[in-house]
């Protein structure tokens, strides 16, 4: 009980809050719609500016003219579908520009009436008027043209105040009908008149006959008749010379077969050209059934049918057999030698159609949702003007024999074959279709690849659409006039190429398993002006590339780019439209990669060989190699050998052609005298069966400084480039300061290579010891030479002595 009554109290708060917070749907300035918001009363707040305003679907019971005073610039007002009971056209007289009034699906009773002279559109139908609300001010309102009305009852004076008006449509509800005066609707004067009869009453029969003879255009809804078939009061004889409709329509029709026949028979004789019958339900009782019973209907149906008539188009849709035990070919018959130009019998579970007798003047048939076969119109030929045949949704099996049906349909343009059961699957059956068929719809079929073996020749439109195509073969026979092609929704791989269809201008293979398009498709296809291949699985890789290009060059030929042209795979793109898929021209083209590859690696080769040409890296390595060698082997001495114990002051670096300084100067000042200082000279020093390098090493390691003497000459000398390096390395391993410089001679930069470039660093970062040629300064020169290089070396063993 708590739980309906929290219910209620929150459905009055959501009422009470959508009254309060309402807004009209501003879909124009001009244009306010209120429709469907629960609505007891017209909103206050309505623009004053407003032109049409939509109150439908509320619960407004009265109408107030203060609702609608301000609103001067209204010109529609649709109040259908409220509980209005009373109509005061008073409310409106400040609205002059008013046109369209919609009062329709109301509770009105009573109308008080005032002449709204620039009313077009008045529709009170559907309400609950006894009488027809049909006032002396109505008839001035001169620019009325669709009138909607509503009554239990009609008299023939209900219509004299508007008998005038020359009226576009007319549009009555009759629920609960009692009353008919005959004749009265012949007073109206209107193109159009539309009745709608309650679904549950017997129809007056006289609201046909005189609506007949009222306007051009009559359509009628609900024609049911439960009174026995001798109580049918028949058309009067007089009748057909005051038929003015040309074009009829019945809905909702419930009659016996015999009533049936009888209105065919007065529509055939009047000047009725379109006939249109749906929802038709023919019935009993079967004792007035017999063929004894309606023959004799039967045989003057069969007269007028072989006689010209007016009618031009008969259709009937949604036929309902209630009627059993009697012979339908007698009805089949009837339609098959009907002397009209177009035929159309849909939903009507009709199992066969016989062939008509005679030349026929049928244009058009269509036999839609039926339960037609193979065996409809073969070796039929007599249908030699008909243009379009419409049998989709029936049991056809056999697309040979569907070919073998049109061969002898001379003027046959248009075929429908669509939500069929055809196949054709056996390559030895020939196909012979009619030479003038242009456009074949074999839509949503069980058709194959071999299709393409059974179609008529000169197809300009053909419909393949949802069938189990999975590729287009090549070879078959060539379809020169083939300008628009639909294979959507089929097993297509790829896009077909145009070598048997060179006409080709469209072709649809949307929704089929397309990974990646072939790009030359527009070059094998050179007339296509519109290619609709969206809705594929697309696979976004490198081949998909060059159809993505493809569209950029098409000029727009792509039809839905690029909403309809997404990724499916891979995972990562799935969704990814197809114009923001992008990958480098690099990343697709296997030789260009190759070959940017290996020019890549030639440079990178080419670079590193300029450089270690340029910093002669192949010395460094073959000097290293040496360094490590010797560094070896002295590892590996016996226990017995000397080692690495200092035994000289200095090593002296020095070119051949600086011998002589060397010998007269520098080992005479050091090696002589108070403080003799011990120099290691490869020519007294080296060991012989060594190797240069290595004696080169050994003295460096054996000497606590190195001395370098520098000059031209120098620079030019390899063995003293050796032992530079040699000096450095050690300088570096034993983080001792180890080398001197001494400059013979001035050096200029550009004398010096580049792979000296230790020596060049040597210089710029180390103070070096520069050889005066003034003889004053000489003996400085060799005291600061003697304090470099000042060292105790150890006493050696006697055993090494």
């Amino acid at each position: 009980m708590r739980s309906l009554t929290n219910i209620y109290v929150f459905t009055c708060a959501f009422a009470f809050t959508l009254w309060n917070n309402i807004q009209p749907t501003v879909e124009d300035e001009f244009i306010a719609n209120y429709s469907s918001s629960l609505l007891t009363n017209v909103p206050k707040n309505i623009p004053v500016h407003t032109q049409v305003l939509d109150l439908s679907h509320n619960r407004i019971s009265g109408l107030s003219i203060s609702e609608y005073i301000y609103l001067s610039d209204l010109q529609v007002l649709n109040l259908s579908h409220n509980l209005i009971t009373v109509l005061d056209f008073s409310v409106f007289i400040f609205n002059e520009n008013l046109e369209y009034l919609d009062l329709s699906h109301n509770n009105i009773l009573k109308v008080c009436c005032l002449t709204l002279a620039y009313l077009r559109h008045l529709d009170l139908s559907f309400n609950k008027f006894t009488a027809l609300p049909i006032c002396q001010e109505l008839g001035n309102m001169f620019h009325l043209e669709y009138l909607g009305l509503s009554a239990t009852m009609i008299r023939r004076s209900d219509f004299r105040y508007i008998k005038h008006l020359q009226l576009h449509t007319v549009f009555l509800t009759l629920g609960n009908f009692s009353l008919y005066e005959p004749q009265s609707l012949t007073v109206l004067n209107t193109r159009n008149l539309h009745t709608a009869f309650a679904a549950n009453q017997n129809f007056i029969f006289s609201l046909l006959y005189d609506g007949m003879s009222t306007s051009e255009n009559l359509k009628i809804v609900n024609l049911r008749y439960t009174l026995s078939y001798k109580d049918f009061p028949s058309p009067p004889l007089m009748l057909l010379k005051k038929i003015k409709t040309t074009a009829l329509m019945l809905d909702a029709v419930d009659l016996q077969w015999a009533i049936i026949l009888q209105i065919f028979i007065l529509i055939w004789y009047s000047p009725v050209e379109h006939l249109t019958v749906r929802n038709l339900t023919f019935r009993g009782p079967l004792e007035e059934l017999t063929e004894y019973a309606f023959l004799p209907l039967l045989s003057s149906v069969e007269q007028l049918i072989s006689l010209d008539g007016s009618m031009k188009t008969l259709t009937l849709e949604h036929v309902h057999n209630k009627v059993y035990y009697f012979n339908q070919e007698i009805l089949y018959r009837q339609f098959s030698e009907m002397n009209i130009a177009s035929l159309t019998i849909y939903d009507a579970y009709m199992p066969h159609m016989l062939c008509p007798n005679r030349t026929s003047s049928f244009q058009y048939l269509n036999f839609s949702h039926n339960a037609l076969t193979d065996e409809l119109f073969q070796n039929c030929g007599t249908l030699m003007d008909l243009k379009s045949l419409i049998l989709q949704k029936n049991k056809f099996e056999s697309l040979p024999k569907v070919s073998f049906m049109t061969s002898r349909m001379k003027s046959l343009k248009y075929l429908d074959m669509s939500n069929n059961l055809l196949r054709h699957d056996r390559a030895d059956v020939q196909c012979q279709w009619a030479e003038s068929l242009t456009e074949l719809d074999l839509s949503s079929n069980q058709l194959a690849d071999a299709v393409f073996e059974c179609l008529p020749v000169n197809v300009k439109k053909l419909g393949l659409q949802n069938n189990q195509i999975s590729n287009v073969p090549r070879g078959v026979a060539e379809l020169k006039s083939l300008e628009e092609l639909n294979l959507a929704s089929n097993r297509l791989a790829d896009l077909p190429g145009c070598s048997g269809f060179p006409s080709l201008q469209f072709l649809n293979t949307e929704m089929n398993s397309i990974l990646t398009p072939s790009a030359d498709f527009f070059q094998s296809c050179p007339r296509v002006r519109e290619l609709q291949a969206g809705h594929n699985p697309f696979k976004c890789s490198c081949e998909l590339q060059a159809f993505i290009h493809l569209e950029r060059q098409s000029g727009g030929k792509l039809f839905g780019w690029p909403a309809a042209y997404v990724c499916e795979y891979p995972e990562g793109l799935r969704g990814t439209e197809l114009k923001d898929f992008h990958l480098s021209l690099l990343a697709c083209n296997t030789t260009l990669l190759l070959v940017t590859a290996l020019l890549l690696t030639l440079v990178l080769v080419a670079v590193v060989a300029f450089l270690c040409i340029y910093l002669d890296v192949p010395w460094y390595v073959r000097m290293t190699w040496q360094w490590t060698q010797t560094k070896r082997r002295a590892w590996h001495n016996p226990p017995g050998d000397p080692g690495t114990v200092l035994q000289f002051h200095a090593f002296v670096s020095y070119s051949e052609r600086d011998s002589l300084w060397v010998k007269n100067e520098l080992i005479p000042n050091l090696e002589k005298g108070e403080g003799c200082v011990q120099l290691c000279q490869h020519e007294r020093n080296f060991i012989p069966g060594k190797s240069i390098v290595e004696n080169i090493i050994n003295c460096i390691e054996k000497s606590y400084k190195s001395i370098f003497v520098l000059s031209p000459n120098f620079v030019q000398s390899e063995w003293c480039h050796y032992e530079l390096y040699f000096a450095h390395h050690k300088l570096f391993s034993d983080h001792s300061n180890s080398l001197i410089l001494i400059l013979l001679e001035p050096i200029p930069p550009y004398l010096i290579p580049a792979r000296y470039h230790k020596l060049k660093a040597l210089m710029a970062k180390r103070t070096y010891l520069e050889w005066p040629k003034e003889r004053s300064k000489r003996a400085l020169f060799w005291a600061n030479l003697r304090a470099a290089i000042s060292i105790n070396l150890p006493i050696p063993r006697e055993g090494n002595e």
